[in-house]
């Protein structure tokens, strides 16, 4: 787990490229990039000037934060995110959920790209995250334990924040966009699931499937802060639908339902 002077160069590099202390964060998945659009008074800063911060090393993933206002809200939007499956450990993968915390996040919108598994679901769609599965078996808060950040065994009922979770189907129907609520399974990838893994989560009670979130709304929640997530289902599973699935396909799906998310996150912040 990290450490809190690591944590402390990290605040004070962003504070020092910004006067905004944000209380919202949100993480961008693949394609979702129109989120940051919606911010004013913006100030980008890259990962590689954060003590502390990996580099993405996946396409699409720019890999710097955006501090701005958003819908009058100061807002911190993490433009890359980083993945287990790119050889990061998850300390590495979740160091800057702490470092929003220090700087003040109290409520994070974690956005990603995903398959649908519940065949009652179709491509562009919006899946709010009301529980997930932890298909990997490797926990982000594993290793010693610092009780000024959080309790050994943090309690997981409820991680996605209710209140938030009801802001977010005021904000979709405000905006006229389905929002189906499921259960994300976490995925470690990059290998794609088999229609046999497929069957296997479904029968778990997974509706989606993807190769991140978790980690970090685990670490969120562990430091005090209410979880909002948004899957944009970019493809069928495999096995589920007929169609190859391949990296450019999925981004322009995400691509078309991105202005939908961007809607959605919005609204929540003026809600806040």
């Amino acid at each position: 787990m990290t450490t809190q002077y690591t944590v402390e160069a990290a605040r004070q590099a962003v504070a020092a490229r910004t006067n905004m202390r944000p209380t919202l964060g949100v993480i961008l998945g693949s394609g979702l990039d129109p989120v940051t659009n919606l911010l004013t008074d913006v100030a980008s800063i890259p990962y590689a000037a954060i003590p502390g911060f990996a580099s993405p090393s996946v396409e699409r993933h720019a890999g710097e934060l955006v501090v701005g206002t958003l819908e009058g809200t100061a807002t911190v939007i993490m433009r890359g995110r980083l993945h287990y499956y790119e050889g990061l450990d998850l300390t590495q993968v979740t160091f800057p959920i702490f470092a929003l915390r220090a700087l003040g996040v109290q409520a994070l919108v974690v956005t990603n790209a995903c398959g649908a598994i519940n065949t009652d679901y179709r491509p562009g769609e919006i899946m709010m995250i009301s529980d997930h599965l932890n298909t990997t078996g490797v926990d982000p808060l594993r290793g010693p334990n610092d009780e000024r950040w959080g309790p050994r065994f943090p309690e997981t009922t409820g991680l996605y924040d209710h209140s938030l979770r009801q802001l977010a189907r005021t904000a979709a129907a405000r905006s006229g966009t389905a929002l189906q609520e499921g259960v994300y399974a976490w995925w470690p990838g990059p290998s794609l699931e088999t229609p046999a893994e497929i069957r296997m989560l479904r029968g778990f009670g997974a509706d989606v499937v993807g190769m991140s979130t978790v980690p970090e709304a685990l670490t969120a929640g562990y430091l005090g802060m209410r979880v909002l997530g948004l899957s944009c289902i970019g493809n069928m599973a495999s096995g589920v639908g007929k169609d190859p699935i391949t990296a450019e396909g999925v981004a322009r799906v995400v691509a078309g339902a991105s202005q939908s998310v961007a809607a959605v996150v919005r609204d929540v912040a003026a809600s806040l």
